[in-house]
């Protein structure tokens, strides 16, 4: 299995090349200019300077190395280094200073450091996209792994029912709905989430901040976090109940349970040991494709709920043409991707002994 991992990663290199040499290209064919927001009183000659300072004067394959060299190797000097020095969990270690100010990947929009914006945004995603993914699956395996014991049963028609609801309602449908039910006419909820408010965990952890003001902090991040959670997690229960669902049938019928049976092992042993071991292998797939997309965040429903997340951040850099923002975001998007089908296929050999790499 070391092996079989060392030999991915080592192959993920030159896949990844090819990804971002796609991405690059893409994006240099696609129309616009950065320089058409610039306020028409700036003389032409003061616009050519700022174009060479962006590097649109390069050649595409120098503009192409340059992002390259800043991406993976000036990029991780910067992150050691704040790992080294402001970083919760590596505080301890002793300070580096392998970053000298050389140039890095900077947004055309904003005319600072793309992943000190992606660093400031990601808290936001995480907050709702990751939470509504664990409660998807938290809610969907249970529901699958049920409906299927219970094939035909009441239960089982409601959990297709509602996972017909998740499938064909649309986020910018259902986002509406909630706010308009729960916020606009009930009052339950905010409808629009404060991305100022925090919650101070750390200075609780460490004595600096008493638990009632936590708890009431806690209290109103998990208020707003409600609607944009539930819209998002909908579908993601939807999604996995049924591939859970559908897994667990075909596992039910197999000869290796009727023989577990009939060796007289408990009914709860036969389908949570045995059957249900073998129908998560194809779930760990897509549960692992899906993590990517809680760093992409969900552009829909951050853009409803006023959520400054990754998804609204790659939406404004495209309508702004921001190709250093659009391309850095991409292609972070497809090493999870890669990297998350490599972890897939690890878990395929620890769930099931029969599947070996060698």
């Amino acid at each position: 299995m070391l092996t079989y991992t060392i030999r991915r990663l080592v192959l993920s290199i030159p896949t990844l090349l090819f990804i971002s040499i796609v991405i690059f290209l893409l994006l240099q064919l696609a129309p616009g200019d950065p320089m058409a927001q610039v306020p028409l009183t700036v003389p032409p000659e003061v616009k050519q300077k700022m174009r060479d300072a962006l590097g649109l004067g390069a050649p595409i394959h120098v503009q192409y190395w340059k992002w390259l060299v800043q991406f993976f190797w000036i990029e991780p000097q910067v992150f050691i280094d704040w790992l080294t020095r402001d970083s919760f969990l590596f505080g301890w270690l002793p300070d580096t200073n392998l970053y000298n100010g050389q140039l890095r990947v900077i947004s055309w929009q904003t005319r600072s450091p793309v992943m000190d914006i992606v660093v400031q945004r990601l808290p936001q995603t995480l907050w709702v996209v990751g939470m509504s993914y664990i409660v998807g699956i938290l809610i969907a395996l249970p529901i699958g792994i049920y409906s299927a014991y219970k094939q035909y049963s009441l239960f089982d028609q409601a959990g297709t029912f509602v996972s017909m609801i998740g499938f064909s309602i649309p986020p910018f449908f259902s986002g509406v709905l909630v706010i308009v039910i729960f916020s606009v006419n009930l009052g339950w909820f905010p409808s629009i989430y404060d991305t100022t408010h925090t919650v101070p965990f750390s200075d609780w952890l460490f004595g600096e901040v008493p638990f009632a003001g936590f708890w009431s902090a806690f209290k109103v991040q998990l208020n707003q976090m409600i609607l944009p959670v539930m819209v998002l997690a909908l579908q993601t229960t939807a999604q996995i109940s049924r591939f859970m669902r559908a897994s667990m049938l075909d596992n039910l019928n197999q000869d290796y349970v009727r023989t577990a049976r009939a060796k007289g092992l408990k009914e709860s042993v036969v389908v949570l040991v045995h059957v249900l071991r073998n129908s998560m292998i194809p779930i760990i797939t897509v549960i692992a494709l899906g993590v990517p997309s809680i760093f992409g965040g969900a552009i829909i429903t951050e853009t409803l709920f006023k959520v400054n997340g990754i998804g609204q951040l790659l939406l404004t850099a495209l309508f702004a043409n921001d190709l250093p923002m659009v391309m850095t975001l991409t292609f972070i998007f497809a090493i999870l991707i890669v990297l998350f089908n490599l972890i897939a296929d690890v878990l395929y050999g620890v769930l099931d002994p029969r599947i070996r790499y060698d």
